[in-house]
């Protein structure tokens, strides 16, 4: 019997009459949750013996992202433990002591050992721990320009402006229509700078999510029929200190954190 891969591949194993005696509404519902790994296959007590033993090891749970990203982690530490941190220190805009590099993320301490682990006193989600194991390994001596660019006007920022687009500005837009105090807690929470109405929005607010890759945030309020608008910029160096799938990751990153921050402590 070749790999079951799909909830129909385990769903054609079943009796197909819904009799609930596995206690799932459904026999697809089962199957389903057997391939999630969140049943077993002989829990179903219509299934027979000869077909457990065929499909013993043959069920191929489906990769989530979270899997992926683990290997992504794995893979940056494996490459971070290889150099010397406190050579690049400078450039990283961070303080090498204690066998750590120490940079400054969204306003609180994250300290990288040599083995390439993380540590800091906040929970840590791999959206934000792979751009910041990538920063370490790509920063340049390359300064900051003080110039804000879209992320379309990064490097292959076209390629992936689509995406971000629908991933990280549309969502975090919605967040700011509905939570009025958004950006106050980004100040309060995250360090954020407000600064003087850039690009003449209402709202204009500076985030360091890495040390060499500030984001700047522009919110234009409904008004007279007009819809609110949300971008994002950067600095025009951040391309030189992390590749654009990092800032892709990065600003989607933010984006979840925020929306968890928003539902956990019900901002209004």
């Amino acid at each position: 019997m070749s790999q079951l891969v799909t909830v129909m591949d385990i769903f054609k194993l079943l009796k197909k009459n819904n009799c609930m005696d596995c206690h799932e509404k459904t026999c697809l519902a089962f199957a389903a949750s057997v391939l999630k790994g969140h049943r077993q296959l002989n829990e179903c007590p219509h299934v027979d013996r000869e077909v457990l033993q065929q499909v013993n090891g043959k069920i191929e749970r489906p990769k989530t992202i979270e899997d992926d990203q683990e290997k992504i982690v794995q893979a940056l530490k494996q490459e971070v433990s290889k150099i010397d941190l406190q050579a690049i220190a400078w450039k990283a805009m961070g303080i090498y002591e204690n066998s750590r590099l120490t940079l400054r993320v969204l306003g609180k301490n994250f300290s990288v050992g040599s083995n390439g682990n993380l540590y800091t006193d906040i929970h840590v989600n791999p959206w934000v721990t792979i751009p910041l194991l990538s920063y370490i390994l790509h920063c340049s001596d390359i300064p900051l320009s003080g110039k804000w660019v879209s992320f379309r006007e990064l490097k292959q920022g076209k390629m992936w402006e689509g995406l971000f687009g629908q991933q990280c500005e549309i969502p975090l837009k919605r967040l700011a229509d509905t939570h009025t105090d958004l950006f106050e807690t980004l100040i309060e929470v995250f360090n954020g700078k407000k600064i003087e109405n850039h690009y003449q929005s209402d709202i204009s607010l500076v985030l360091y999510p890495l040390p060499k890759v500030p984001i700047l945030i522009c919110y234009w309020k409904p008004d007279d029929n007009m819809d609110s608008e949300l971008h994002l910029f950067f600095d025009s160096s951040s391309i030189y200190n992390i590749n654009i799938e990092g800032i892709y990751a990065l600003g989607t990153g933010l984006v979840r954190m925020f929306e968890k921050i928003v539902l956990r402590h019900g901002i209004p």
